[in-house]
């Protein structure tokens, strides 16, 4: 399996803070995605049979949602798949009966007591990664399905995000312009083949029925603001590592979306 391709998880999970943390903490890394997050135990046994998600995270108890985490398992066991999650359950409950019960019964990888002092969805998402490698030797290291776990929409959301949370590093406001400008570029010179900056600007420019300078401007100025700014130096030169003329003062549009795409195109 791909080491490099994040691996799809599928939250279950009705508490509304504990899934703003799980989904805060996704959107900060780049080894996992989330297929789905759901309250429903009947949702998320869907989620399951069309996402195809190397692990599932499950509260068990689900008491503001619908259904019970012993109703999806009691469903998942019943499914007939070709890859089968990793499942993880997250409790209240303190019963080590139960817990024995619950692993012995449905073959349950991990539980996570979430009154659990250091708890957090790090520690969930870190334990996942770690066994994801015997999720490839479970199916075969071969099997094709084991290649394709994220569909081409939710690459290109995860693609999107990370765009922005790059420019978000970096210092660029929301309020400039050339922000959006800047995350249209990237994002096309990712995704189109042997396409240059200067074509992405032409481009970008026929679309927006304007001329080529009203498309290179307000990147320049989002990129000037956020380099002059930044509150923190080291930290911009930990972010933005490509060399810069002196005389500059900052990336031109040309390298500031080049190196985007580049460093982005790594890790896809």
């Amino acid at each position: 399996m791909d080491a490099v391709k994040p691996m799809k998880i599928v939250l279950i999970e009705d508490d509304v803070t504990e899934c703003r943390k799980f989904m805060d903490c996704v959107n900060n890394r780049t080894d996992v995605v989330l297929a789905g997050v759901t309250g429903r135990s009947d949702e998320g046994i869907e989620f399951v049979k069309n996402k195809l998600p190397e692990a599932v995270v499950l509260d068990l108890e689900l008491s503001w949602g619908k259904g019970s985490g012993f109703d999806f398992l009691d469903k998942f066991q019943k499914l007939i798949l070709d890859v089968n999650p990793i499942i993880v359950i997250t409790t209240q409950n303190r019963s080590l009966d139960i817990q024995r019960q619950i692993h012995v019964e449905y073959g349950v990888d991990f539980i996570f007591n979430k009154f659990q002092e250091d708890y957090c969805p790090d520690m969930v998402i870190n334990h996942l990664l770690k066994f994801r490698p015997f999720l490839s030797k479970r199916h075969g290291i071969n099997n094709p399905l084991m290649q394709t776990l994220e569909t081409p929409e939710e690459q290109q959301n995860r693609i999107k995000h990370r765009i922005k949370s790059e420019l978000d590093a970096f210092g660029i406001s929301h309020k400039y312009k050339g922000r959006e400008i800047a995350e249209e570029a990237i994002y096309l010179l990712i995704n189109k083949d042997k396409r240059d900056s200067e074509t992405v600007f032409q481009e970008l420019a026929r679309k927006r029925g304007t001329h080529y300078n009203n498309i290179i401007r307000p990147i320049q100025a989002a990129v000037n603001d956020a380099w002059d700014n930044h509150d923190d130096i080291e930290l911009l030169m930990k972010v933005y590592t490509a060399p810069v003329r002196k005389d500059l003062g900052g990336p031109t549009p040309t390298e500031f979306i080049h190196y985007y795409a580049d460093k982005i195109k790594r890790d896809l």
